[in-house]
């Protein structure tokens, strides 16, 4: 298992290919979307929905995690790093402006 930065230049393509993976191979991901504050502690967002899909906008720098019912929107990320185990994402950490988190994993 490994944990690396991607780097902003480069989210956009990331998850495009990401998305386009999990539909070329038909694949069902879960996710489960977490929100860490220091204000409110964690707060879960959802628990395991079927992922569609996740996109980077840049010229809205502004992050979409797409799940069932649900476009769970981070506007003007700062950081994301990914867990990634024989080329799949475990998860994804991202931090936005104000310092806070956002823990979405996948299974």
């Amino acid at each position: 298992m490994s944990v690396r930065k991607l780097e902003k230049e480069a989210w956009e393509a990331f998850f495009d290919r990401f998305s386009r993976e999990m539909i070329q191979n038909k694949r069902v991901d879960y996710a489960e979307i977490q929100v860490l504050s220091p204000e409110i502690g964690t707060q879960p967002e959802t628990k395991w929905l079927p992922l569609i899909g996740i996109t980077y906008d840049p010229k809205d720098d502004l992050l979409e995690i797409a799940v069932e019912n649900l476009d769970h929107l981070i506007y003007h990320p700062v950081e994301i790093y990914v867990e990634e185990q024989d080329g799949r994402i475990n998860s994804l950490s991202i931090t936005q402006e104000d310092g806070r988190k956002e823990i979405v994993e996948l299974r």
